[in-house]
């Protein structure tokens, strides 16, 4: 799943929702200019019951910000709130947890989107 024209400025708000595979070890949702440079890298991970937060220049990984907050579990219907500011992406997880991480790019704008792993979207608002 993949988006080119997203738009989404500072102070937007994206709601996805979907729903997890079964049998998935996790899923990932991008956002930033392409796909060899993402703002924010939002990663569950089942196998490691953990959330890793991270952004991408030029092709290369940063440093990982990880929160063992893991809210949903595989099978679930879920919603995912992002919110763009300033200086971060502030992400609300099903149970109104947040996980911030910086704005490491200084972006005002996103028009790159992308869903991988065993997430399938069944809506997404902007």
């Amino acid at each position: 799943f993949e988006i080119f024209n997203l738009d989404m400025k500072t102070g937007d708000t994206l709601k996805v929702k979907g729903k997890i595979s079964d049998d998935t070890d996790g899923f990932s949702i991008n956002l930033g200019c392409s796909s060899s440079d993402l703002a924010l890298h939002f990663n569950p991970r089942f196998n490691e019951s953990v959330i890793v937060c991270n952004s991408k220049c030029n092709k290369a990984w940063q440093e990982e910000h990880r929160d063992d907050h893991l809210c949903f579990s595989r099978g679930s219907t879920i919603k995912i709130v992002i919110e763009m500011k300033a200086d971060k992406f502030q992400v609300k997880l099903p149970d109104d947890h947040k996980v911030e991480f910086p704005n490491r790019h200084c972006y005002d704008k996103v028009n790159y989107m992308s869903v991988k792993g065993g997430f399938r979207v069944t809506s997404f608002k902007l």
